[in-house]
């Protein structure tokens, strides 16, 4: 069946008319279907699980904790991440062609990023919000304080956001190796995300230097 299956993948154009049209693979129907059955799952389950968590701290006052405040800034992340980054990348996934433009692709990767980098702030913040909670109780309430954790939360978004958007549209990313990302990489119907060995060291830092600082 698998032979069979996958005999029928031809590959062709995601623009026939296009000279510089990526490569396109077209799946048979019954595994498109199945495919888009369990991504668009995936997708439902982390926007309505993600927005259940932001509803209920926000409408029950009972759930107005500093901590609960972090883990409301992480859900609207992830709840965005479902909305603007799995549902395009689903599409994507499954007809191996990006269909949306490239001003669109440029919002998509900087989204990506940046929510991706404001989930791990987030849980770096979370953890190090857990670690002052265990290990210096007594000084907790004073040290960790609503307007400690808005300052958090107002770190973790404008970084993110400075390095997703910042990278992608002033094309930091594919600083140095520009001549490899448009001779092999860039193509009419993709949307790939390439990050030069600076910027992918870079990106790493700030969860890293994060979760290291703590006394």
């Amino acid at each position: 069946m698998f032979q069979s299956l996958s005999g029928q993948m031809e590959p062709a154009l995601c623009y026939e008319s296009r000279n510089v049209s990526c490569q396109r693979t077209i799946y048979p129907l019954p595994i498109r279907i199945t495919l888009y059955l369990i991504l668009g799952i995936t997708v439902i389950l982390t926007v309505c699980g993600n927005l259940l968590v932001t509803v209920s701290i926000a409408y029950f006052k009972q759930l107005h904790t500093p901590t609960n405040y972090l883990i409301a800034s992480l859900a609207v992340s992830d709840l965005l991440l479902g909305v603007l980054v799995m549902f395009p990348s689903m599409i994507q996934c499954v007809e191996t062609c990006w269909y949306f433009g490239d001003v669109f692709c440029n919002v998509y990767m900087s989204s990506d990023v940046m929510l991706c980098t404001a989930s791990i702030l987030n849980l770096s913040f979370i953890s190090l919000d857990r670690h002052y909670a265990v290990c210096q109780p007594l000084l907790y309430r004073r040290k960790v304080t609503v307007n400690v954790v808005l300052i958090m939360i107002l770190l973790s978004w404008s970084v993110s956001a400075l390095i997703g958007f910042g990278m992608i549209f002033l094309k930091l990313n594919i600083w140095g190796v520009e001549e490899f990302y448009y001779n092999h990489v860039a193509c009419e119907g993709g949307c790939y995300l390439l990050f030069n060995p600076l910027w992918g060291i870079l990106d790493t830092l700030p969860p890293s230097l994060n979760t290291a600082d703590v006394p």
